[in-house]
């Protein structure tokens, strides 16, 4: 089933925190931002610099100090059910004593607990849809601490999927797992990305990470001061993990954006 992306505005989003000390500390300076339906954005910048923090208030798992989010026009007050997060420690937001398809059918109970058989077919049919389109086929009855890492995170993105979700907001999702892993999890979020026509706003350290998958790229500045750089990335699709990124374009932007991150504080 295809489902469409959502649109993100961000107006005038601020976030700030009380210390231990009972100081003010911005997480968020104020952010003006819109991310249209169907778009792959990706947001780099150094550690604290406030990238989480604004999936977080995305997601409505934090409220703004100032401004406000809207999806598809909506004003954000709570978790939308459009909206799955999915979190960098993937091992810890799998319940271990379930198994593959345990864990995904958890966060779709409270649609299929008092149906009828025929839904709760449907469900076991969402389910094996899923854990095939992630490449975990024939994986349902097995346990998390039975996987790799990579995996893992196959099951934790099959379970977003399977909400059928218009936006996956992804906290450094691949940082945890081996290079080889890392670049396969890649195109098969690219794949997901197209099939399911999602809107993905993807946060991580990595900047040819963030190029090789985006439309767009968003440069975080230090200390929660804000949006320093939004780049277009306008390299062809689909996009080959050796092809895309030796090409000139690829290593001038790879430059420019590493060039910004070097020359703040």
């Amino acid at each position: 089933m295809m489902t469409i992306g959502a649109s993100i505005r961000v107006s005038g989003v601020s976030k700030r925190y009380r210390s231990a000390r009972g100081e003010t500390v911005t997480g968020l300076s104020t952010l003006d931002l819109s991310i249209a339906s169907g778009s792959f954005v990706s947001i780099v910048g150094r550690s604290g610099c406030g990238k989480s923090t604004l999936l977080r208030l995305i997601a409505g798992l934090e409220t703004p100090s100032g401004g406000s989010i809207a999806v598809d026009g909506e004003t954000v007050s709570r978790p939308p059910n459009s909206v799955r997060y999915l979190f960098q420690n993937y091992s810890e937001s799998l319940l271990p004593w379930r198994t593959v398809a345990g864990n995904i059918k958890f966060g779709l109970d409270h649609a299929y607990r008092r149906s009828a058989p025929a839904r709760r077919a449907e469900l076991s049919a969402t389910i094996e849809d899923k854990l095939a389109e992630v490449g975990l086929a024939g994986a349902a009855d097995r346990y998390p601490a039975e996987l790799s890492g990579g995996m893992q995170q196959r099951v934790a993105i099959a379970r977003a999927l399977a909400a059928q979700p218009k936006i996956l907001l992804l906290d450094e999702p691949f940082s945890a797992v081996d290079a080889l892993s890392r670049t396969t999890l890649q195109d098969l979020l690219l794949d997901v990305w197209k099939i399911h026509a999602l809107t993905i706003v993807f946060v991580t350290h990595d900047i040819d990470e963030a190029l090789y998958l985006s439309d767009r790229v968003l440069l975080f500045g230090p200390n929660g001061s804000g949006l320093q750089m939004d780049i277009d990335v306008p390299l062809p699709r689909p996009r080959h993990q050796i092809e895309t990124r030796r090409t000139e374009e690829f290593l001038r932007l790879r430059s420019d954006i590493l060039q910004r991150v070097l020359s703040t504080n």
